[in-house]
């Protein structure tokens, strides 16, 4: 009887060691390499990846710069790894610039690559860079910022994001590319001269490609479209400047025989913050009207006309038009969609100045 015990004790044993062993290729954090930013451009057939990474050397954090080529990304990285004395951990990358080049050339392949790989987060940012990717990277090696979180921080909204900066993380440029209708707008920055980097806009992206490029008021209004807040945003107008302190939009969508139309309406609640001269709300209401109006139709006319439906208006009628006709939703339905804005404006708070409301 006592040896069946000791039998079942020493099964049960093994049993228990078996399961502990789970973890016998982990890798303690001080044998792996945690690169936070990565480059990507594409010349002569070959793609080349450059590596911001974090090292830390007699009890300081430092910048590194690794860079390797490959006729692949995934070549590229693997070129990386094997030449480091590290593993290479792709887990905390925050932030992926890809050159102007590569993205005007395509990027579907890179952008499927990302999403099909394991160690990369598809919520990290795609970026593009309006300049040559090394000129760009030798700046932003120049950072004060010892831990290179200073271009992630640039982009997140509990940090340095302006309402003006689109966002785009990997997983809605992937889901643009295989949509009948949405497309996607992308940062573009280069290095700044007194700044770690300057925002020159968003592209344009229509089936993986950089096709059009937008200013950074016009990103204002691609924001307050797609329901992202403009809050924060400073207006200067002729007669006054204002901050809008929140947004919000209802749109009207109707089919008729094949042709869309929508009426949109876009609240916005702003404060005073000067004036010149002296100016009634009612002036001071309609050139907000006016000017952002126009600078909606100057977009709404670029993107209509590059058939790239970055608003997502296409959305709006999915239930509207059958399924097997929305893959002509950006040649047939969107270049001839009717799209009339119209904006209320609330002025909340004039502050220690009394106008009018005449």
């Amino acid at each position: 009887m006592s040896m069946l015990k000791w039998t079942g004790r020493i099964i049960m044993l093994l049993s228990i060691m078996g399961l502990l062993s789970g973890c016998w290729d982990n890798k303690d954090i001080n044998h792996r390499t945690l690169p936070l930013i990565m480059g990507v451009s594409l010349t002569d057939h070959e793609y080349k990846i450059i590596m911001q990474v974090p090292e830390l050397i007699h009890d300081s954090v430092e910048i590194k710069m690794i860079s390797e080529t490959g006729k692949t990304i995934n070549q590229a990285i693997d070129k990386i790894s094997v030449n480091l004395e590290k593993q290479v951990d792709l887990l905390h990358i925050k932030v992926i610039i890809l050159e102007r080049k590569l993205a005007e050339r395509g990027m579907k392949d890179a952008i499927s690559g990302f999403m099909r790989s394991e160690e990369i987060s598809d919520k990290a940012y795609i970026v593009i860079c309006d300049e040559d990717l090394n000129d760009f990277f030798n700046h932003l090696n120049k950072t004060i910022d010892p831990k290179g979180m200073t271009l992630y921080n640039f982009f997140e909204k509990n940090a340095g994001w302006n309402p003006q900066i689109s966002i785009s993380p990997i997983w809605q440029v992937y889901r643009s590319i295989h949509s009948y209708t949405r497309d996607v707008a992308i940062p573009m920055i280069k290095a700044g001269t007194s700044t770690i980097c300057d925002y020159t806009g968003s592209a344009v992206i229509k089936n993986g490609k950089m096709i059009e490029r937008i200013t950074p008021d016009e990103t204002l209004l691609f924001n307050a479209f797609n329901e992202q807040s403009t809050q924060g945003k400073i207006e200067v107008m002729d007669h006054a400047s204002v901050l809008i302190v929140h947004n919000s939009l209802k749109h009207t969508t109707s089919l008729t025989n094949n042709k869309p139309y929508m009426q949109s309406q876009m609240k916005l609640k702003v404060v005073i913050l000067e004036t010149r001269g002296n100016p009634t709300s009612a002036v001071i209401k309609q050139e907000i009207d006016k000017l952002l109006t126009l600078r909606f139709q100057q977009l709404f006319n670029k993107i209509q006309k590059s058939k790239a439906d970055i608003l997502g208006i296409g959305q709006h009628f999915r239930n509207k038009i059958p399924r097997q006709e929305l893959v002509r939703w950006r040649t047939d339905y969107f270049p001839n969609l009717e799209l009339s804005l119209r904006i209320v404006t609330d002025i909340q708070n004039e502050g220690y100045l009394k106008i009018s409301a005449d």
